[in-house]
């Protein structure tokens, strides 16, 4: 025979199930990306690195969200190039076509003298910028990792 706390215990647990059912939905449906066509959506960091270094308009911009938050930015220019920012507008990634380069300006001075220097007939067609440092990817198919300040540290397949 089932007594009184019991059920208040069951009836208790089933409300709280409830509850968390209805929050997780609410979290899941706020959680969701966005996208836009409008530059002004971004930070101004982000809308000042794009000007300057980018001639093609932007095709859209996903609005990376987790839990709510904005915490990515990924812009996608009509001439295929990506480009991909914090939530502050800084920055993190960029890939252009294997015929294209990423623009100087997002390259810092002691790897681009690096890849003048050892790899002198490849383009740079992509650049990702992390805690530890760089990795870059050549047009010639080679991957060159860098320190945070630019240094040199191995070739990678």
């Amino acid at each position: 025979m089932i007594n009184t706390h019991t059920l208040e215990y069951f009836d208790t647990m089933k409300k709280l199930m409830l509850i968390l059912a209805v929050l997780f939905g609410v979290m899941t449906a706020s959680a969701r990306d966005n996208y836009s066509h409008d530059v002004d959506v971004l930070p101004d960091a982000a809308k000042t690195v794009l000007s300057r270094n980018f001639k093609s308009d932007v095709s859209h911009i996903k609005i990376g969200k987790e839990f709510g938050k904005i915490r990515k930015y990924e812009v996608i220019l009509t001439d295929g190039s990506e480009i991909s920012f914090d939530k502050h507008g800084n920055w993190k990634d960029v890939e252009v076509g294997s015929t294209k380069s990423v623009p100087s300006g997002l390259i810092p001075s002691p790897i681009a003298t690096f890849i003048d220097n050892n790899q002198s007939k490849a383009k740079v067609t992509g650049i990702e910028k992390n805690a530890y440092g760089y990795n870059v990817e050549l047009s010639n198919g080679v991957d060159v990792k860098f320190s945070e300040k630019g240094k040199f540290l191995r070739y990678d397949d």
